[in-house]
């Protein structure tokens, strides 16, 4: 093999090719040691953390003690116990314990007509709209009581997951429908019409959440009458579905932004009235290309949901609070939050994971 050959200008002393190989190998192996200690450092790390981390859930862990004791033992772990005893307060919140088989049997109504929703047979909207109508009208049937001799249960008592749960359904179903109208207004060609709507979005999008539920909740009913009031629950319910929808309404706006003029043209030139337009050309594609941040939308929302219990809604984050409020399990805060973080985990997990699905069946080379 030839080697070439350079002259140093200051020493005139030729040099080849092969130090400068040499040079070049020892960097990548000195460049690799590094790396590699670095990894092993990192590694070693992660390794001791995990350790630490089940050591303190599951070795030396507490998972039985009806009053806190074995949990303040110098060398325990976490205190599960308190998961073990209280976990009917973190579900069920203020619900009547007697009667709290009708508040578990609640949150299934509700879970089962959500999962029933999403599959192929309810996807109409008749049938959608029928499967919620008598999903509401089971939860509030149970919740409430009332009827079928099933004792009656305020709804200041309602209170845990339930409670959760009801929130965020009601806001996602009418919220959803009051987007749509909202986005349709939005991109009217009627400048009143477009002009006033744009200003409603944008007020009450500048308001932060926490302000429109404490105004629904708490200071509308000083200027309204009695007779005018309501529940506080429905109130707070009517805030949130108008915030959702406004917020909901420009992400729809976007996907109508997206779809091509010519689409709509086209649609105008077979004869097809406006409400088939929107029904039939706008609106798929619109949801199809806004499903990334629409499925966000909803995760956020159910997040959200435990913003009432600054208004004093007993919510299944306002529950774990309450589990763990008492001097006996005052020190199992941490173990109550991550079994709150679970559920919540539980939930927004789903709801991403079939946002994907929907994904996936609405790409182009899907599998019919």
């Amino acid at each position: 093999m030839a080697v070439v050959q350079f002259r140093d200008e200051n020493s005139g002393i030729a040099a080849g090719g092969q130090p400068a190989k040499r040079s070049t190998a020892f960097s990548k192996v000195r460049l690799n040691g590094i790396n590699l200690l670095v990894s092993a450092i990192a590694i070693a790390l992660v390794v001791w953390v995990s350790y630490r981390i089940v050591d303190w859930a599951i070795l030396r862990a507490v998972w039985t003690s009806e009053d806190g004791t074995a949990c303040r033992a110098v060398d325990a772990g976490a205190c599960w116990a308190v998961i073990h005893v209280r976990w009917r307060i973190i579900l069920f919140g203020l619900y009547p314990y007697d009667e709290q088989w009708r508040s578990a049997l609640a949150c299934f109504v509700i879970i089962l007509t959500a999962i029933l929703s999403c599959t192929r047979p309810f996807q109409t909207l008749a049938r959608l709209t029928l499967l919620w109508v008598a999903g509401f009208v089971s939860f509030l049937a149970l919740m409430g009581g009332s009827v079928l001799g099933l004792s009656p249960v305020s709804v200041n008592d309602w209170g845990g997951l339930s409670l959760t749960l009801f929130i965020f359904a009601a806001v996602s179903i009418t919220g959803m429908p009051l987007a749509i109208v909202l986005a349709l207004l939005r991109r009217s060609r009627l400048t009143l019409i477009a002009g006033t709507t744009a200003i409603i979005i944008d007020a009450v999008r500048a308001i932060p959440l926490l302000a429109i539920l404490f105004t629904a909740g708490v200071i509308i009913p000083f200027g309204l009458p009695d007779a005018l009031v309501g529940e506080k629950l429905y109130r707070v319910i009517a805030a949130f579905s108008l915030y959702f929808a406004c917020y909901q309404a420009e992400i729809i706006r976007s996907g109508f932004q997206a779809i091509p003029a010519g689409q709509e043209e086209a649609a105008q030139a077979l004869g097809m009235s406006y409400r088939q337009r929107v029904a039939y050309i706008l609106l798929p594609q619109a949801f199809k290309a806004v499903l990334p941040p629409t499925v966000n939308q909803f995760v956020i929302t159910f997040l959200e949901t435990s913003l009432v219990v600054v208004i004093g809604f007993f919510d299944v984050l306002a529950s774990g609070n309450a589990a763990f409020g008492t001097a006996k399990w005052g020190i199992a805060k941490i173990e109550v939050y991550l079994f709150v973080a679970a559920i919540f985990f539980i939930f927004t997990f789903s709801l991403s994971r079939y946002g994907a699905y929907l994904e996936r069946r609405g790409a182009p080379n899907a599998a019919e």
